[in-house]
Order: structure tokens, then sequence, then C-alpha cells
């Protein structure tokens, strides 16, 4: 059993390579996976690409990246973000006072 583990493995590490060279960036927008392409994007591009895959919000929502430390940061429509793997951001109605 162990070589079929190992043979997964190497599997998706030769996966999670191939997305590296391609420049492709899984991000998550409300807990769902988003790929993006290159290494920077605005807030409107994000949100343009999750709405696009499937994620239930529209283009005037406010995105926010969660930050490690527990608090956020809102991103503008026109604010570039360095693009890495486990990115997270939240997508809220403008008009959601919470």
């Amino acid at each position: 059993m162990e070589p079929e583990r190992e043979h997964e493995k190497r599997e998706q590490e030769s996966h999670e390579d191939e997305n590296h060279k391609k420049g492709t960036v899984i991000i998550s927008v409300n807990e769902q996976p988003v790929k993006l392409q290159g290494h920077t994007a605005t807030g409107a591009e994000i949100k343009a690409a999750a709405i696009a895959q499937g994620v239930h919000i529209q283009q005037n929502f406010v995105l926010q990246e969660e930050l490690p430390n527990g608090t956020s940061r809102v991103v503008g429509d026109n604010d570039k973000v360095h693009l890495r793997e486990h990115l997270r951001f939240t997508a809220i109605a403008p008009d959601d006072n919470s």
C-alpha cells in the first residue's frame, strides 16, 4: 500500500508544480476555491473570476482579504493584490452592516 500512497503524493505534487508553472493560483472567496492566472489581480478581477467560477456574489460586493492575525482589509476594485496560494477573501453585499 505504501508505494500506492507515494504515487498519489507524487501525482499531487506534480499537479501543484504544473499549476505553479502555468501561473495558476488557487485562492478562496467566501470559502469556495477560485483559480486565478498570474501574479497579481485587482479586486474587480478577483470578484469577476469568483463569479465566473460559481461563487454567489455580485460585482458590486465589497471584497475583503482575511489576514492571518484575524483581521481583514478591504480590497477596492482597482487595488492590486499579489496572488499566492491560500489567500482568503470574503465578499459581502454593500448594504450588509455585519
